[in-house]
């Protein structure tokens, strides 16, 4: 996690004077970039669930049981992997963290340019700090379950503490799993409302298709409420799989496999 959020420290050094330099230069530049992240986003994510649904279960199991095999075997291929992991994870971060500034400079937009560049700083250094010390805790969730369940002794406070130390350490592959899905789900929802919003047509079905399910006695008001993020699901899951084929099939024509 220390890894990922230095990762992210980075991203933002890079992202936060360049965002300034061409929302005051190029302007018109920050569309563009924001529908290639939203783009980025929707393929990531269906690639995420092509991987998990399309992909015979044999061949999937194999895999990570020669992985599996291959980390007992030889330590250094664990940190290959986690170094994979790592430079995907801080990819991705690089282009939520875009986006956020992105929107966090629209907000801004007309003051005056020290402010800008104190807003937008302020609000990345925060994210930053907040997200990954949350992310930090989650992911030791686990050592806080094993040390509770550790305590020793027959008093009553000792015994709640091992019980509730069996319940976080039963909890957290759970919230893990959890994460994952929900994570994926963002992808989608945050692609498809940039790409969304950002292709006029795409905006203007969306807005006739609210108005539409609020004119519904009854449930109108909740039918309205939801359809903005139904209609952001769609959108990303239609990209991403579309993305996703074609870039398949380019790899097929090229001959490499992803």
């Amino acid at each position: 996690v220390w890894a990922v959020a230095k990762g992210s420290f980075l991203n933002k050094l890079i992202l936060v004077p360049s965002a300034l330099m061409l929302s005051y230069f190029i302007p018109w530049l920050i569309q563009p970039l924001l529908m290639l992240g939203g783009l980025f986003l929707c393929f990531e994510g269906f690639e995420k669930v092509a991987h998990r649904w399309l992909n015979d279960e044999e061949v999937v199991a194999a895999h990570a049981k020669n992985l599996k095999k291959a980390v007992a075997k030889n330590p250094a291929e664990l940190v290959a992997l986690e170094k994979k992991k790592i430079k995907g994870a801080i990819r991705t971060d690089f282009i939520l963290s875009a986006e956020i500034i992105v929107l966090a400079l629209g907000v801004v937009t007309g003051a005056a340019f020290v402010k800008q560049a104190l807003v937008v700083s302020f609000i990345a250094i925060g994210i930053t700090v907040v997200v990954y010390g949350l992310v930090a805790g989650i992911v030791r969730l686990d050592d806080l379950g094993l040390h509770l369940m550790q305590k020793k002794g027959k008093a009553l406070f000792r015994q709640l503490q091992r019980k509730v130390g069996q319940k976080v350490l039963a909890f957290a592959p759970i919230l893990m799993r959890l994460l994952t899905i929900v994570g994926t789900t963002a992808m989608f929802l945050v692609g498809g409302h940039i790409i969304g919003h950002g292709i006029p047509l795409i905006h203007q079905l969306s807005e006739h298709l609210i108005k539409i399910l609020q004119s519904i006695p009854t449930i109108g008001a909740f039918l309205g409420a939801v359809s903005p993020t139904l209609s952001d699901a769609v959108v990303g899951l239609f990209v991403g799989a579309v993305s996703v084929g074609l870039f398949t099939l380019g790899m097929k024509l090229v001959g490499k496999k992803h």
